[in-house]
């Protein structure tokens, strides 16, 4: 006998038999008519090659066969109404489970306030965050062992991990976000509404995030000269603290400065070329059918919004 002799229903029909005692009772019991529980009874008995109930006086009783159906029916069908209770609550987002990878910057800013969306919105699922760079971000996407990246990619950059590396993702670009020169409070451009990086050419420069200090060294390459990178580190506070104390300038993305915080003694300028970098949501192909990922995208996108009109704003 294959699985597909037996369904759900027939398993719920000999359980009904088994409790109200008679095929009259148990086709009361689950809203059906007498004749179409027998129909079905002898469709099943067919299927299975052996009787299930058999006369007994006025009424009837289960064979040995039905008697293994029966034990066998409540765990089955309880099971079953789990699953399909378990799948109403996905649907419904009362449960869920979402597996989302981010960039440092984005871990103090875009992360925490997703968080306490998803939280008031939708409470039942849960977030889980790894802090990844995009590289690894776009990987663990690749992998299946993250459902969303929040990224970011540079125009221009040949080590994007947006291009082949995506190959076959959905990449959606979220909003630019905005360049800044950071310039020791004294210093002689501070008073510009804008500063061109060809002015900077000889000043030393506190190099942040490796992925940072690659777009610096490509933006300052255009200018026509090699920046010179005095101090290196991946903490912008320490970068925008280092400015502060006059030990050279920077250039640091707006998430970034935001998520650091306003610094006494700096002043932040918006670059000649309004260079920027963009932010993007990176998923599987299709993973949105799945309703937590779903929402969860849809809040991350209208944190975006939030993010656009702020830059517009500054």
């Amino acid at each position: 006998m294959l699985p597909d002799d037996l369904d759900s229903h027939s398993l719920r029909v000999v359980r009904a038999i088994a409790d109200e005692g008679s095929i009259t009772r148990a086709a009361g019991a689950l809203g059906y008519s007498q004749p179409a529980i027998s129909q079905h009874l002898r469709r099943l008995e067919a299927r299975i090659g052996l009787p299930v109930v058999a006369r007994a006086g006025r009424g009837v009783r289960l064979t040995e066969a039905g008697r293994v159906l029966a034990r066998h029916a409540l765990t089955v069908t309880t099971a079953l109404d789990a699953a399909a209770g378990e799948l109403d609550d996905l649907r419904g987002l009362r449960t869920g489970r979402v597996r989302l990878a981010g960039f440092p910057s984005a871990s103090s800013s875009i992360v925490p306030r997703l968080l306490s969306t998803m939280e008031a919105t939708h409470p039942g699922v849960r977030i889980t965050y790894l802090e990844a760079e995009p590289p690894e971000a776009v990987a663990a996407v690749r992998a299946q062992t993250a459902d969303l990246a929040i990224t970011f990619s540079y125009p221009g950059d040949r080590v994007d991990p947006h291009r082949e590396s995506a190959r076959g993702l959905a990449v959606a670009p979220l909003w630019h976000d905005e360049m800044l020169v950071a310039l020791p409070a004294g210093h002689r451009l501070a008073a510009n509404d804008r500063v061109d990086l060809a002015d900077l050419a000889a000043e030393a420069w506190i190099g942040g995030c490796p992925r940072c200090r690659g777009h610096l060294l490509e933006l300052a390459a255009g200018r026509g000269y090699e920046p010179r990178i005095a101090y290196e580190t991946d903490n912008f506070v320490a970068v925008l603290r280092m400015v502060a104390e006059g030990m050279g300038v920077a250039l640091l993305p707006g998430l970034a400065v935001g998520s650091a915080g306003v610094q006494p003694g700096v002043v932040l300028r918006a670059t000649g070329n309004r260079d920027h970098r963009t932010i993007n949501l990176v998923g599987a192909a299709g993973a949105d059918v799945v309703p937590a990922i779903a929402a969860t995208a849809e809040a991350i996108a209208g944190l975006a919004v939030e993010e656009w009109r702020l830059a517009s704003v500054g």
